[in-house]
C-alpha cells in the first residue's frame, strides 16, 4: 500500500457558470471526506480548467478559490476544446495522482474513492466504465456501440463504454506528456501507455444543469479522430475499393469488346454516364479520405501548442 497521495481532480469547464455552484460543493465534500479518512493527502485539491468560456465560468472559479483552498483554477486564453483542456489540467497541475471528470457530474463521482483505492493497490490507470447506457437516446446508444465495435475490428485498443472519467498516476501522466500529439484522442492514447490498470463500473446519471457541449457534428468529428488517429484501415479501404473498381472496369471493357466483335450495338450514353458517375464519385471519396489524412499530418508538422494557459492558480512543486 502507498502513502496517502496528493490527488488533483481535473474538471474541464466550458460555459459551466450554472453547473459549477452545484458541482463544486459535491466534489469538495467528497474530497474533504477522503482527506479525513486518510485516503488522500490534505494538500489534495480540485482543479477547474476554464476552456475559454465567454460566460461567467472563470469568475465563478475565482469565487470558489476565495471560498476554500480545496478549489483551484486554470484559465486558458481561448477555447481549445475538451481534450486540450483536459491535457492542460493534467500537465499543469502538480499531484501524485489525477482523476478527470466532467463538470456536469453525470459520471458517478463517488467512484473516485474506488479509483484511489485501486491506485493504492498498485494500479497506474483506472478506467471509469458505464454499466449500461439506459440514459442515452436510441441513436446515441446504437452509434456508440457501433463505434466501439468498429475500433475493435480495426485492431485499436478500445475500452468499451469509457469516456474521459479515469484515474492516472503521476508516472502515467509523465509518459503521456511524451506523446505530444496535436490531433488528440485521449481515449485511444491512454491505453497505449500499458501500465497496470483497473476498472470501476457505474450508472451514468442524467444531466441536471447546463447543456451538452457535444452536438452531433462535434461527436462525429471526435469519432473520426478516434478512427484515423490510430489506424490506417480507412486507407486500406481506399486501396481495396480501388482494386474492386479496377476489376469492374476490366469486366466492362471485356464485355464491350465482346459486344463489338459480335456486331451488337454498344449501349448508349446512359450506361457511359452511369459508369463515369460511379467511378467519378469513388475518386472524390478516395481523394477526400487521403486529404483528411494529409490535413492531420499538416497539423502535426506545425507543432502548435495544444493549449495556452493565461492564468494558473494551481500549486507547484519546488
Amino acid at each position: 500500500m502507498k502513502a496517502a497521495p496528493v490527488l488533483a481532480i481535473v474538471v474541464p469547464c466550458y460555459r459551466e457558470e450554472e453547473t459549477l455552484p452545484v458541482t463544486a460543493p459535491v466534489l469538495g465534500n467528497l474530497l474533504r471526506g477522503m482527506m479525513e479518512d486518510g485516503m488522500v493527502s490534505p494538500e489534495s485539491y480540485i482543479c477547474f480548467v476554464n476552456d475559454g468560456s465567454r460566460d461567467g465560468t472563470w469568475t465563478e472559479i475565482l469565487r470558489l478559490q476565495e471560498e476554500s483552498p480545496v478549489y483551484r483554477g486554470i484559465n486558458l486564453s481561448r477555447n481549445f476544446g475538451h481534450q486540450s483542456a483536459l491535457m492542460a489540467g493534467l500537465l499543469t497541475a502538480e499531484a501524485d495522482v489525477y482523476v478527470s471528470i466532467d463538470a456536469d457530474l453525470q459520471d458517478d463521482e463517488q467512484k473516485i474513492r474506488e479509483m484511489v483505492q485501486l491506485y493504492l493497490e498498485g494500479k497506474d490507470i483506472v478506467y471509469g466504465c458505464r454499466d449500461k447506457r439506459d440514459t442515452d437516446t436510441w441513436f446515441k446508444r446504437t452509434t456508440a456501440l457501433m463505434f466501439y465495435s468498429l475500433r475493435a475490428w480495426m485492431g485499436c485498443d478500445t475500452i468499451r463504454n469509457h469516456a474521459d472519467y479515469r484515474l492516472m498516476s503521476r508516472r502515467a501522466v509523465d509518459e503521456l506528456r511524451r506523446f505530444g500529439e496535436v490531433n488528440l484522442y485521449l481515449r485511444g492514447v491512454v491505453p497505449l501507455l500499458g501500465f497496470p490498470h483497473g476498472y470501476v463500473y457505474y450508472d451514468r446519471k442524467e444531466r441536471k444543469q447546463g447543456e451538452s457541449k457535444y452536438p452531433l457534428m462535434k461527436m462525429l468529428r471526435f469519432a473520426w479522430n478516434g478512427v484515423v488517429n490510430f489506424s490506417e484501415f480507412p486507407l486500406l479501404c481506399v486501396v481495396w475499393a480501388g482494386a474492386v473498381s479496377l476489376a469492374v472496369s476490366l469486366i466492362l471493357i471485356l464485355w464491350t469488346l465482346m459486344q463489338w466483335s459480335a456486331g451488337h450495338t454498344v449501349p448508349g450514353w446512359t450506361s457511359t454516364v452511369l459508369v463515369i458517375a460511379l467511378f467519378g464519385s469513388l475518386q472524390f471519396i478516395f481523394t477526400g479520405v487521403l486529404g483528411l489524412y494529409i490535413a492531420k499530418i499538416f497539423k502535426e508538422t506545425k507543432r502548435r501548442p495544444l493549449y495556452i494557459v493565461q492564468d494558473d492558480c494551481t500549486p507547484h512543486r519546488h
